[in-house]
């Protein structure tokens, strides 16, 4: 080789290596400093950009910090549950600019730009791109997906969760519900953890409604989904940088590969249950129930109905995971909430009775639950499941008076919301069902972005009457038979796991009646 070829093949990796940098330069400095510097012009500013890892180290930090401060009980959990926000918004304004890696996330905690989003009329805020862990747990479910499938599946779960399907869950839920009343009778007068014994109520409902089987049939794919669910949580603020797994995978990353095969396993032997009994004439249609309709979806014989297994799949994993784990919370807070206000507690067991006297609940009497609803939205106010709902930018757009570039991703933190004194008065932090008395509407000032326990616009949750029904049964046939307390162990430890959770159980005392 010449001198002249090899002065040449240097100024030529010289030349690649100048790219590479300049590549690296572009994407680690100069577009975080011009998305930051963009959004400061206009009003919008945020905690610092710092090199790669953007903000994920400090939230990380903060939240270590919260939860190992000692709290009373107060339900004034904000600055507890997700520090870094509450500190933000102080500091920054009601709408500031994080950094997630290198993933630049606007924070929006204004109503009527939370509205904006969630109605997402033009259809540039759609659901972001899940991480590897998240995609793992939902998949590309009804949660997580788009577009045409979105609304195959969200007719599908329409048909499964609204009217007269739901009415016809209700032998099923005054069941599960029974059964687990009866068995509290060896508890009278003991210490309770209500947290647990609903885990096991609502994975015997959902197991019962959406699937046909029972919770001992489910029992398998419930510990998978928990212990995957907790690699998820584990690694909610964790940086991967993109093609990492190709080299190197952590011991997290091989275990929910396992826990999602197994998962995929356990559901299509129910799946293959329920196909042989159609095939064997055991059965003369797939069912009515959710698992019915997806597989009726499934052998559909119309390209525009029909879902792929895949889909079948991840829709049960999905609603297996999400059935169970908000239902549970939602029923765990409002019994603590009771046990600590018993004056409230005994209005909902007066309106029980006089309604349903010592008889088991009906479908009529359920909606006419004034005071339990209104128990229940305040008790969906203090402690949402759901602390955040996510979404991103499709293309710039105008955002009230924000332009924002594509590809920020959007949160709206629903604890932030639901606890912001300026929308819900300086006893923000208190329990007063009475702020319901007249609805959600009047609760809100007619600003329904103010209250998203179960999201709002075409995205709401479809299994909220599912979710609401359930509680109100199981609130009403425990109130018919128990009165409770709250135990001297209970530990008070709201956290933010992928739902809120009571960190350590609610343990209760139970009082026969």
């Amino acid at each position: 080789m010449t001198s002249k070829m090899i002065m040449m093949l240097r100024f030529l990796c010289l030349f690649l290596l100048l790219l590479v940098l300049i590549k690296v330069f572009y994407k680690l400095w100069w577009t975080p400093f011009r998305i930051q510097n963009l959004m400061i012009l206009q009003g919008i500013k945020g905690p610092p950009y710092r090199l790669l890892y953007g903000n994920a180290k400090e939230i990380i930090n903060m939240q270590k910090e919260a939860m190992s401060r000692p709290i009373s009980l107060s339900h004034d959990i904000f600055s507890r549950v997700q520090p870094h926000i509450h500190s933000w918004t102080k500091s920054y304004g009601k709408n500031f600019l994080q950094w997630f890696g290198l993933q630049p996330v606007l924070v929006v905690t204004e109503p009527d730009l939370c509205k904006e989003i969630l109605n997402n009329k033009d259809g540039v805020y759609p659901k972001p791109t899940p991480s590897v862990f998240v995609k793992k747990l939902f998949g590309d479910s009804l949660s997580m997906t788009e577009g045409k499938k979105w609304a195959k599946l969200r007719k599908l779960s329409n048909l499964a969760f609204h009217g007269e399907s739901l009415k016809a869950m209700f032998p099923e839920m005054i069941a599960s519900a029974e059964a687990m009343v009866e068995r509290w009778k060896n508890h009278e007068g003991k210490e309770i953890d209500v947290f647990e014994e609903f885990r096991l109520l609502t994975s015997e409902v959902i197991s019962r409604t959406a699937f046909g089987s029972s919770y001992l049939e489910g029992q398998n794919i419930f510990e998978m989904l928990m212990k995957l669910s907790v690699i998820v949580f584990r690694n909610l603020f964790k940086i991967r940088f993109p093609g990492m797994s190709k080299v190197f995978r952590t011991s997290d990353e091989i275990e929910a590969d396992k826990l999602e095969k197994g998962i995929r396993a356990s559901i299509m032997e129910i799946v293959k249950k329920r196909e042989e009994k159609v095939t064997s004439r055991e059965e003369e249609s797939f069912g009515s129930d959710f698992l019915g309709l997806l597989l009726k979806a499934h052998h559909d014989t119309n390209d525009n109905q029909r879902i792929s297994i895949d889909d079948l799949v991840e829709e049960c994993k999905s609603l297996y995971f999400v059935g169970q784990e908000t239902t549970n919370t939602l029923l765990s807070w409002t019994v603590f909430l009771l046990a600590q206000h018993p004056a409230w507690q005994e209005e909902a067991r007066k309106e029980v009775l006089q309604l349903f006297g010592k008889q088991t609940p009906n479908s009529d009497g359920i909606s006419k639950l004034k005071t339990m609803s209104m128990i229940i939205n305040e008790t969906l106010r203090l402690y949402p499941p759901a602390n955040f709902l996510g979404r991103e930018v499709a293309r710039g757009v105008r955002l009230g008076k924000i332009l924002v570039p594509a590809n920020i991703e959007l949160v709206i933190p629903t604890l932030a919301l639901h606890h912001d004194p300026q929308l819900w008065g300086q006893d923000v932090a208190l329990f007063k069902p009475e702020r319901f008395s007249e609805g959600v509407a009047k609760a809100t000032n007619d600003n329904m972005a103010s209250f998203l326990p179960f999201g709002m616009g075409p995205r709401t949750c479809v299994g909220f009457n599912f979710a609401s029904n359930e509680a109100k049964i199981a609130l009403s046939m425990i109130l018919q038979c128990y009165s409770f307390t709250l135990s001297p162990g209970y530990v008070h430890s709201p956290f933010q796991f992928l739902t809120l959770r009571p960190q350590y159980g609610v343990q209760v005392i139970l009082h026969s009646l």
